[in-house]
């Protein structure tokens, strides 16, 4: 019974520690570190009649309804909104041991970088016996997520990168079809500067991140992939398949007039899986309303909306850890081969998919061309050029009419060709 009544103590005072209130959002995302958050606290006075607690929320209201917002701010980037940093069920029970590091009142304060002096809301509440408050402050983000990183509560982006590599992401404007990326980039200074923002970004969150600049070299890639399989796609979607990205990233903006003069600047950005083109995230930013400025305007926009995205990505990227190195095969078949031969060919080339691939998602088979999405153990093929060398191999062992041959191997796609002996 003794031991029953402590642990529902000890209970109790870890459940203290989480706030009362619940309400926080993020107002603007400051920078890559650090987010500013307004968040509503709440105090309940203590003492048995309700003049005690009217005199104690005269007393201690402020500073423990403010104790509460900080609390709330806590959790709701730990927990809440639409991207939290703590998702799965077993990091949430891995927390539970560390939740005073966060909610501590000793240690909460650490977590902010600034708290407004003036409140947003201030209201008693219950007849005066609670008092409610709403206070903005600018958190250290990044502090929260280097803490659990190191208590092994979630996966570390040097862990993620030891076991699969970092993402390579690569960064461009939205045009349209048959249009080049890279001249939007080097006509449109406020595109360009858009860009320079969303790489800063992710390389102070140490994600690789690839600039395409030599143009000439990539044309003749992208060409070669165009030629397999006849397959029309947005000219940005072939330019981070040819460069080897594992993500990226598509941004598009345009000012509006905000009023009274001003004009405010909105981005939206989408992610999207290199291999597949399938959208990880999406979402739009805005700058706050000003007379010129509009480079800071772009700056703000599009803070405000990468880091949601990236969360997406990393949860992307945290997924794919478990079934291995995702690879795109394309195989291109030569058309000397007769019916026969075709199936003879296409069966040598499954079984190897099988054999080198842990999972394996066939997209396309023709007479010509087959398209793969295959994931491999990152420990056995962490390069794509592995991934080459095994099918060859084993496409040589079957001894079928045809030859294998590259065409263009990168570090997310493999491209080769069977011609005919």
């Amino acid at each position: 019974m003794k031991l029953f009544f402590l642990c529902f103590l000890l209970l109790n005072l870890l459940l203290a520690q989480y706030p009362v209130s619940r309400q926080a959002k993020i107002v603007e995302v400051v920078s890559s570190s650090e987010v500013m958050i307004e968040a509503t606290g709440i105090y309940k006075g203590k003492g048995k009649k309700s003049r005690q607690k009217k005199k104690d929320v005269d007393k201690k209201g402020l500073s423990g309804a403010t104790l509460d917002s900080k609390r709330a701010a806590i959790h709701f980037l730990l927990f809440g909104g639409t991207d939290p940093i703590i998702t799965k069920d077993d990091e949430k029970q891995k927390f539970q041991p560390f939740e005073s590091n966060y909610f501590g009142e000793d240690v909460i304060s650490n977590y902010f970088t600034y708290e407004d002096v003036t409140l947003r809301k201030k209201v008693k509440i219950d007849g005066g016996e609670g008092l409610k408050i709403v206070k903005r402050f600018k958190v250290n983000k990044d502090l929260i997520i280097r803490n659990l990183e190191n208590s092994g509560v979630i996966i570390g982006q040097t862990e993620l990168a030891s076991s699969m590599g970092n993402p390579f992401i690569m960064v461009l404007p939205s045009v349209k079809k048959g249009e080049s990326p890279i001249d939007l980039l080097a006509s449109n200074k406020f595109y360009k500067h858009a860009a320079t923002v969303v790489e800063s970004y992710l390389t102070a969150k140490q994600y690789d991140v690839l600039v395409p600049e030599q143009m000439a070299s990539l044309e003749e890639l992208n060409k070669a992939q165009l030629d397999l399989g006849d397959r029309e796609e947005d000219y940005a979607y072939q330019l981070a398949l040819s460069v080897g990205s594992d993500v990226y990233i598509e941004f598009d903006g345009a000012s509006e007039d905000a009023g009274y003069g001003t004009k405010k600047y909105g981005i939206t950005l989408r992610a999207y899986e290199t291999t597949t083109a399938r959208l990880l995230g999406s979402e739009t930013g805005y700058s706050q309303g000003r007379k010129g400025e509009m480079l800071l305007s772009v700056e703000e926009a599009m803070n405000d909306a990468i880091d949601k995205v990236l969360s997406r990505v990393s949860s992307y990227w945290k997924s794919d850890l478990s079934s291995g190195i995702q690879y795109k095969l394309v195989v291109n078949l030569s058309t000397e081969f007769d019916e026969d031969e075709v199936e003879e060919v296409q069966f040598a080339l499954m079984d190897a998919v099988e054999e080198v691939a842990n999972k394996s998602k066939e997209n396309i088979v023709t007479a010509q061309t087959l398209d793969y999405l295959i994931w491999c153990d990152a420990d056995k093929y962490d390069k794509s050029s592995k991934i080459y060398r095994y099918i060859k191999k084993y496409f040589k062992k079957e001894g079928t009419s045809g030859v294998l041959r590259r065409v263009n191997v990168n570090r997310k796609m493999v491209i080769l060709k069977v011609d005919y002996e």
